[in-house]
């Protein structure tokens, strides 16, 4: 059992439970370094963080430190098109093609936002496999996105789009914006400033070094190796399987020189940030965006439970159930987080974000000793077993 790190920050009395849940993840859970924050009915709660910011020099982990989410990314980006939503720049039922007419190509004129949102285009990956110069030029990545040709009848299956989805989103936010933003820009422009968080969908020059966590990769046990879905296995060693196309691109975010690439917009994968940040996001969502003047409907939506494709939840690259619904995760109940109405996103290696309207809760986590699940990382359900507790609503995570 590793010995205990020194954790700073504060919890409310009440929620000393999930201190405690946090400081196990350091002795018993091979935490490296990490944060989790929480906010409850509007009120910060839970902000700690501990551990070693850089492993190879033994920097600790410090109240400002940021840190790449991967997919946990999605949620942030999905919250930035819902305000865009909420401010009538577009309709999640109205198709793509109405707001971007180059999109009309390959059989996409129908798709609609939500079904893009919701992991059901078809889109999920490229077959013109881009560079990162590719990715940098805006106008180039247009053209690439508006002529791929769906990889089977949108609406009709879910696969996961793993990195494709926020260029979409993207390059969907420049068509409707009148100042043209890409997502990053929006995000921080119509989010990140008014509410003074930091995090970065485009990660600035200025941001210095010494505020970026590096990542340790997984270290995964056996049990946890047996934990994996074998169809998910299997199709990880292939290399034309949807799970390795879907995340074609994913590393574009690292850099070895400045930790992470600086000035450049992975949308799907590239935020990096604090889980103060990411859990005062989803509050403000979840107890009813009044300070970014949010409309009820766009919240209503977010709230409302995922439509299924004709086949079903089981994604095909996932090889699991897992639900979507414009551009976030939803619950299930194999896969608890919250009341049914709650959305968010993990992130590979074990952050995650999300929001529960119905218990008012913004919640974040974010660690960079990356584990080898996503939303069930053993870390980050510990911590929301224990809010959950503290707020006497422990049967949500009953038997887990």
């Amino acid at each position: 059992m590793a010995e205990s790190p020194a954790i700073s920050g504060f919890v409310k009395s009440g929620f000393e439970t999930v201190r405690e849940a946090f400081t196990e993840n350091f002795r018993r859970r091979n935490e490296l370094g990490a944060a989790c924050c929480i906010y409850h009915r509007g009120e910060r709660v839970v902000d700690l963080w501990g551990g070693i910011r850089n492993e190879s020099t033994g920097e600790p982990w410090e109240e400002d430190t940021m840190v790449i989410v991967f997919s946990a990314t999605k949620g942030l980006a999905g919250l930035t098109m819902a305000l865009a939503h909420s401010r009538g720049l577009f309709d999640y039922d109205e198709r793509i093609s109405k707001y971007w007419p180059e999109f009309a190509q390959q059989g996409k004129e129908n798709i609609t936002i939500r079904q893009l949102l919701a992991h059901q285009a078809g889109l999920y990956a490229f077959d013109e496999l881009g560079d990162r110069s590719l990715i940098a030029d805006l106008d180039r990545l247009a053209v690439v996105l508006a002529r791929q040709k769906p990889a089977y009848e949108p609406g009709t299956r879910q696969v996961y789009h793993g990195m494709t989805l926020g260029y979409y989103e993207s390059e969907l936010i420049r068509r409707v914006d009148p100042k043209r933003r890409t997502i990053g820009q929006y995000f921080q422009d119509e989010i990140a400033t008014p509410l003074g968080l930091d995090f970065y969908i485009r990660l600035p020059e200025e941001i210095p070094n010494n505020r970026l966590a590096t990542l340790r990769l997984a270290r995964p046990s056996l049990g946890e190796m047996f934990s994996v879905p074998f169809s998910l296995f299997l199709a990880a060693m292939n290399p034309r399987s949807a799970i390795r196309r879907c995340l074609a691109g994913s590393l574009f975010p690292l850099d070895e020189e400045s930790v992470y690439a600086r000035n450049f917009e992975v949308p799907s994968g590239g935020g990096v940030g604090t889980a103060r940040a990411i859990a005062h996001a989803y509050s403000v969502f979840a107890t009813g965006g009044k300070e970014l003047r949010l409309r009820e409907e766009t919240l209503q939506q977010l709230m409302a439970q995922p439509i299924p494709p004709l086949h079903g939840f089981r994604d095909g690259a996932l090889k699991t159930e897992i639900r979507f619904s414009l551009g976030l995760a939803k619950p299930d109940p194999e896969k608890p987080f919250g009341h049914p109405s709650s959305y968010g996103n993990p992130g590979s290696g074990g952050s995650f974000g999300f929001a529960d309207p119905q218990a008012k809760i913004g919640y974040g986590y974010v660690p960079n000793g990356m584990g080898a699940r996503s939303l069930e990382d053993p870390r980050d359900l510990a911590l929301r077993k224990a809010l959950y507790r503290s707020i006497g609503e422990a049967d949500l995570y009953h038997g887990r």
